[in-house]
């Protein structure tokens, strides 16, 4: 069913989405789309991992949906919208052009937020703190495949759901975190990026890389990642007084019942002095 075009989407300063996976088969594009339809920004960005690089280079997957999720970021752009695009390591060919402007979208490594409320933001894919990608990185491409074949079963529940009119659920994201040491794994990622965060001397971090949106403060500083679109279908979103969401987009938009499930909100405030610049 194609995405219907809202007349009044939700209004926000700025959204984070970050591993979309354009390019497999477990991007959850037709939910991303209806997202992107239903929510306008001041600024985008994306957190890495948008197109995976290393699954088109094993087997090429495109399919029409993947097309359209491009061309309405693209459509936002023109539109106004200022997209920023922070490489992550499926997409990491994109590290090569830092500092560039392609297409109306601004590529850098990292970048400084700075909300409507006066904090500033480290906004970063996250995949340096990873030990299995900087040390091993034959295992986290094994690690890929096997992710791949989990998915796969996500994609078949997500559609028999569907058949039942229920929402979608990740199964693979369910079993995630109920397996100890991707929980122990999970934990000291965060640790690893709020102490990073702390030492550059910011208010707080906004990454993604490991699939699992979170919000919260780990030694005074804010840590949230914004999640992904092959598992839990999140972004994480700013109004215009500097407030933090974390957005889950579990439902079409015209599917009975309330597409939108907000949560995980921020409680910290600085000083107002909106603005944005690079690191």
């Amino acid at each position: 069913m194609a995405t219907p075009r809202p007349n009044a989407p939700t209004q926000h300063r700025t959204l984070f989405l970050s591993d979309i996976h354009l390019g497999t088969p477990g991007c959850k594009a037709d939910l991303l789309l209806d997202f992107l339809r239903n929510n306008e920004a001041e600024t985008i960005y994306l957190v890495g991992d948008i197109i995976d690089g290393w699954r088109i280079k094993r087997s090429w997957f495109w399919h029409e949906s993947h097309n359209a999720v491009v061309q309405e970021i693209l459509h936002k752009v023109r539109h106004g919208t200022n997209v920023i695009y922070v490489p992550g390591n499926h997409d990491e060919a994109l590290r090569d052009y830092t500092g560039l402007d392609f297409a109306g979208i601004n590529i850098g490594n990292e970048f400084i937020h700075r909300t409507a409320d006066g904090r500033d933001l480290l906004v970063l894919h996250g995949d340096q703190f990873d030990s299995v990608v900087r040390y091993a990185n034959w295992l986290a491409h094994l690690g890929d495949r096997a992710y791949g074949i989990a998915l796969a079963l996500n994609n078949w529940l997500h559609n028999a759901r569907r058949l039942f009119g229920m929402s979608y659920w990740s199964l693979s994201s369910y079993l995630k975190q109920k397996v100890k040491n991707a929980v122990e794994y999970i934990s000291s990622f965060e640790t690893a990026v709020a102490r990073a965060a702390r030492e550059r001397g910011v208010d707080g971090v906004v990454c993604g890389h490991i699939h699992h949106a979170e919000m919260r403060e780990i030694d005074g500083i804010l840590y949230c990642n914004d999640g992904d679109w092959v598992e839990s279908c999140t972004a994480l979103a700013e109004d215009m007084t500097g407030h933090l969401t974390i957005v889950r987009w579990h439902n079409f938009s015209w599917e009975d019942g309330d597409a939108t499930q907000p949560s995980l909100t921020s409680s910290l405030a600085g000083p107002e002095s909106p603005s944005e610049k690079a690191a």
